[in-house]
């Protein structure tokens, strides 16, 4: 049977030791996280403390001849919900799996900015070196190196000065920008390298953003990059790595052969023929069309007829700019490895996904497609999560709209245009002058309203504004947390969703702001929803802890215990998931991170307007009656259902 190995580095002393945990046991990265972070009891300790382990690593499946298996994963503690969290990158693992290990765990925290390199060789891990960079010299990369700012720029003289290294690895640089020293919204960021050009691959970049990992990286750890790689090959069985005679084997148990069956599975995020588009901006414009959300979620309170005006400028400005330049397939490209999904879209140079640009486009009301793809640019070079950043920087914006901040407090020289009502494209596409001297601000700490905000993050920098502004929130009748979407946990943690107008991204369970849930836009009975939301935490931990890109779900959740019994593992995914995710559960709740019921309007307006959408009568009713009793008990409900199939604490949610 294999085992799972996990080299563990401590950053501050340059000791290291290599870990093996039986497969059986630890599945996958996320496993491996949740087993260290416990031993680690890192729950007792500040989230900044060097004992908030950074768990970076692949499924058991990388090195395969399996498409979509080579998700690199990233568990921690995040500063925003204060409890376990879980984000990942595409492709990165293809290059990652040569250092010989199957996950590296960083701890302890370095005197000075380190960069990390692990050496892997034919028989597993050669060498580990811990190299120091004055933080002044950091800083002069970030502020530019060859036309690159930030991350981009370290990637870009990490090529120049480390080129021998890289070139020997074939390893592909993870490093952060300075949105992760600087606020708790920093990603881990990833570009694909052309080694024969020794250069990085455009529209290859990928990124673990969600929970602010790059902030713990820089912060706790004191890291800037991570160079792993090698010739180390993963020692995996025949089946696995004869691609005839793994085909083979995948026909007979999805009952078609297999390119077919992974085309139908991702014909989303490669082209749909029956939209004209593909990838997920390609896609969810035309699908979701009228529930998208836009300005800073104030859409869902527009009729269907408006919303659909508002749409019908959206699709003719935003969506078909993107929509011709990528029916060319020219344009298509990976995430570093094989696959024939290619569903990184180049527009233009820059890779165009869904989310980053509806955060940075219509949710602050930009519509033209170029304004959001300098906007994204910007924060993806910065290092900020793009999708968390979206929310903080449409917060601002209505903020000083409605008269709670002034301009100058965010040290803007201006008001924003953030009225639906006026059908007006390039009134609303000012904005995004105003979204870039944000995300600067916001790193450069250029008032004490944006300081509070990168530090404290939304809820506990509300809750201070809400104190500060006492006398504006009184007399506008609104509270600044009243104005953006979050789930709260504790005292002061909280998430902001995916761009999605759903009840399934506000529920109190242990990890939100990623797709385990069911993020679907609609509104049902809660027990019915609970359910759905249940069977979807249960296979997304089970693909994402497989290295499994979500992509590929279609095909590979179907035959994953299959799977694993080639590997010599006989396991049950779904109890394995249930019985791991109920440990996150435990640790968070030991974090302080126990979740609450939503507490902002606008949160809790998201879920009540989808009932009078799509029409539930009774329930639309129970809400005129009783607002927030009527809410509570949809929630209570539903989280009821969630606790006990899953198996969670009784006392999970924090009242």
């Amino acid at each position: 049977m294999l085992d799972y190995k996990v080299l563990r580095i401590d950053v501050g002393t340059g000791k290291w030791v290599v870990e093996s945990y039986r497969a059986s046991e630890v599945l996958g990265p996320i496993d491996a996280g949740i087993t260290i972070h416990e031993k680690l009891q890192s729950w007792s300790k500040d989230v900044f403390d060097p004992s908030n382990a950074v768990v970076i690593g692949s499924g058991l499946f990388a090195g395969s001849k399996l498409f979509g298996t080579h998700r690199l994963v990233a568990v921690f503690r995040s500063p925003e919900t204060k409890g376990l969290h879980v984000s990942a990158m595409g492709g990165a693992a293809y290059r990652f799996i040569g250092c010989g290990v199957n996950a590296i765990s960083i701890e302890g925290r370095s005197e000075k900015p380190a960069i990390i390199i692990v050496r892997g060789g034919s028989q597993g891990i050669e060498g580990v070196e811990i190299i120091h960079i004055q933080y002044e010299e950091l800083e002069k990369v970030y502020s530019g190196y060859k036309g690159k700012i930030g991350a981009y720029a370290l990637i870009e003289y990490i090529l120049d000065t480390y080129r021998d290294v890289l070139s020997a690895l074939k390893a592909r640089p993870i490093v952060v920008g300075p949105a992760s020293w600087r606020t708790i919204y920093g990603a881990l960021i990833s570009i694909d390298i052309n080694f024969s050009k020794m250069s990085i691959t455009e529209g290859s970049e990928d990124f673990a953003a969600r929970g602010g990992v790059g902030s713990v990286l820089a912060q706790a750890h004191n890291v800037a990059a991570i160079i792993a790689g090698g010739n180390y090959k993963p020692q995996l069985p025949a089946t696995f790595t004869d691609a005839t005679k793994l085909y083979s084997f995948l026909a007979t148990l999805l009952g078609k052969d297999y390119a077919s069956s992974v085309n139908e599975a991702t014909v989303k995020y490669r082209f749909d023929p029956k939209i004209g588009s593909g990838g997920t901006f390609g896609v969810n414009y035309p699908h979701y069309r009228e529930l998208l959300p836009l300005f800073n979620y104030n859409s869902i309170y527009l009729t269907k007829l408006i919303r659909k005006k508002i749409v019908d400028l959206l699709l003719e400005n935003f969506w078909k700019p993107f929509k011709v330049e990528i029916s060319n397939p020219k344009t298509w490209t990976t995430c570093g490895e094989p696959c024939p999904a290619a569903c990184k879209k180049v527009w233009l140079g820059k890779k165009t996904d869904y989310e980053p640009f509806n955060g940075l486009g219509p949710m602050i009301g930009v519509m033209k497609l170029e304004l959001a793809a300098k906007l994204v640019d910007l924060a993806d070079q910065l290092g900020f999560d793009a999708i968390t950043i979206g929310h903080v920087v449409a917060w601002l914006l209505e903020a000083v709209y409605r008269g709670l901040l002034t301009p100058e407090e965010i040290a803007l020289d201006r008001k924003p245009v953030l009225d639906p009502m006026l059908m007006n494209v390039d009134e609303w596409s000012k904005n995004a002058e105003l979204a870039e001297k944000i995300l600067w601000n916001l790193v450069n700490g250029s008032s004490n309203v944006l300081k509070t905000v990168a530090v404290k993050g939304i809820r506990a920098a509300s809750k201070y504004l809400d104190e500060v502004y006492i006398e504006r929130v009184k007399r506008i009748g609104v509270r600044f947390e009243d104005i953006v979407v979050y789930q709260p946990y504790g005292d002061d943690g909280y998430m902001t969703p995916n761009y999605y107008w759903t009840p399934g991204l506000l529920l109190p369970i242990p990890i939100t702001g990623k797709y385990w849930t069911n993020y679907t836009s609609t509104f049902t009975e809660p027990e019915e929803f609970a359910k759905t939301v249940v069977v979807r935490i249960m296979k997304e931990y089970g693909i994402e802890n497989a290295g499994f890109c979500r992509f590929h779900r279609g095909w590979s959740e179907k035959i994953l215990g299959k799977l694993y019994g080639l590997l010599g593992i006989e396991v049950d995914v779904d109890n394995h998931s249930k019985e791991m995710y109920k440990r996150i559960a435990v640790y968070n709740i030991k974090a302080g991170a126990k979740p609450k019921l939503i507490e902002g309007a606008r949160a809790k307006d998201v879920i009540v307007t989808l009932a009078y959408e799509f029409n539930v009568t009774e329930w639309g009713k129970k809400f005129s009656e009783n607002y927030d009793e009527t809410l509570k008990e949809w929630i209570t409900k539903a989280t009821k259902v969630i606790i006990e199939q899953l198996d969670l604490p009784p006392s999970w949610i924090k009242e």
